[in-house]
């Protein structure tokens, strides 16, 4: 693998919330190996001209089988299908600068090996399997009038698998973690996007989500969560889960308690202002709709219940079909509360954590893999910017190779 050094970058420092003066950044067999140095022999040169050079994004929540705002849709489409479109869609991904993403719920080992054995150029993923779901839970596509015996759970399309009872529970978080799963995803509360379960209502029993938890914990990692009202979120910090998405309506309590645990909690403002402007447009139903604002006006207070409790944020964006477009949203929404120092740090130091790679990215220590992104503004003047790839997005470098160099344009 050939080295690279790139000249002429400014790095940003979290703790001074500004950028640093222009230095070097050397890059040997898709590691770091410094800032500062002198380019190695035979080293590529490229000079950044004072752009701003950064660790690549992570967003840690994600979906990216989810081509379709219409979730049956996806769930019907055959495999290889529903492959090669998850395949555009990582594509995508990387080419806006994530070079990290954490799927929550319908990936497989397959699109994980596809991007390691070279025939994807897409961003590392780390799964989940499917979600789990309660009978009549978020993932439970059915119309009440369907009395079909499964949802199609097996498919790649399908985001989500139905599981009742600790036992079944149990079997089911083995087959994930068997299967490749770095976690496991539980459906905790209602959702915006199923039909049948509203917002407010808890989903799992006590001892099944703690089945959950004892099986993750027996595999040496953690549960996440599917949560959007308090009492869901307090719930389940008390039973051991340790990532919290979404979490519109948490209380400043709650959040307390969830920062004393060591939880991290990922908010998804974008997918809440995408599927307003255009979710009834695209298909979705009145009892979705209806949902919608409660948890899009929830969001936004939530931010600051999180921050004054000390409750580490990663960055996430949940975006289905063709809503994804409103990903780069995800920045301007959380500035109108965060800090940019706030939203980067949680991206990178909050987002590795939940994707267990602490030291590997995220960061630009030496010894780190060299997932790297360079854009033309300052983020701690604009961070919104972030959001606009197409306008601001130079350069991408996943594992010590240039994936994207749009320099010239």
């Amino acid at each position: 693998m050939s080295a690279l050094t790139f000249t002429n970058a400014r790095l940003v420092d979290l703790d001074k919330g500004a950028l640093t003066p222009p230095t070097t950044v050397t890059v040997a067999d898709g590691r770091i190996a410094g800032t500062g140095l002198p380019a190695g022999e035979g080293a590529s040169v490229i000079d950044l001209a004072g752009a701003t050079l950064m660790p690549g994004f992570i967003d840690c929540h994600f979906h990216v089988v989810a081509w379709s705002l219409d979730l049956w849709a996806n769930i019907i489409a055959p495999d290889s299908l529903a492959a090669l479109r998850a395949a555009q869609v990582m594509e995508e991904l990387l080419a806006q600068g994530f070079t990290t993403v954490r799927d929550l719920g319908g990936a497989d080992i397959g699109l994980v090996r596809g991007v390691s054995d070279g025939l994807i150029k897409g961003p590392d993923l780390v799964i989940c399997g499917k979600g789990l779901s309660m009978t009549g839970g978020h993932t439970d596509l059915r119309q009440r009038t369907d009395i079909r015996p499964d949802a199609l759970g097996g498919r790649l399309g399908n985001m989500g698998v139905l599981v009742d009872g600790v036992d079944d529970v149990r079997r089911a978080c083995r087959k994930m973690l068997k299967e490749g799963a770095r976690f496991i995803k539980v459906m905790a509360n209602g959702g915006v996007s199923s039909p049948n379960d509203p917002i407010d209502g808890l989903q799992y029993s006590d001892d099944e989500i703690r089945a959950m938890v004892e099986e993750a914990g027996n595999a040496n990692t953690y549960v996440s969560a599917h949560v959007y009202s308090d009492a869901s979120i307090r719930r389940c910090v008390k039973l051991g889960v340790k990532s919290l998405e979404h979490c519109n309506l948490i209380s400043a309590e709650t959040a307390a308690m969830a920062a004393e645990a060591g939880c991290i909690a990922i908010p998804t403002l974008a997918a809440y202002e995408g599927l307003k402007r255009e979710g009834a447009a695209l298909g979705l139903g009145e009892a979705e709709q209806a949902k919608i604002d409660v948890v899009r006006d929830g969001g936004r207070n939530s931010l600051a219940h999180m921050r004054d409790a000390g409750l580490p944020m990663a960055f996430g964006t949940d975006l289905l079909g063709q809503l994804r477009k409103f990903g780069g949203l995800e920045f301007e929404l959380l500035a109108q509360v965060l800090s940019p120092s706030e939203i980067l740090s949680g991206m990178w130091d909050a987002g590795a954590r939940l994707c267990r790679m602490e030291g590997e990215i995220g960061t630009m220590a030496p010894g780190a893999r060299a997932n790297l992104v360079a854009f033309d503004v300052d983020p701690f003047a604009d961070i919104a910017a972030l959001g606009r790839p197409e306008q601001h997005l130079k350069l991408v470098v996943k594992d010590g190779v240039i994936a994207h160099d749009r320099r010239a344009a």
